[in-house]
């Protein structure tokens, strides 16, 4: 697991805690600043999977 890939998945779930504690608060904009960390979480995360696929496939050949 590439370090793209951990802070990826590290900033999701601090997306989805300000998330759920924005609807716990009724605060809409906590809520969407945590919306949009999972957002930017995924797309890291999403990143660094595929760096990670592209460097298996040059390890194997």
């Amino acid at each position: 697991m590439n370090s793209d890939q951990v802070k990826g998945r590290v900033e999701e779930a601090k997306g989805k805690v300000k998330e759920g504690v924005g609807k716990l608060t009724d605060n809409d904009r906590l809520r969407a600043e945590g919306k949009a960390d999972q957002l930017a979480g995924k797309t890291q995360a999403g990143y660094g999977d595929a760096k990670e696929k592209v460097k298996d496939a040059i390890d194997r050949h």
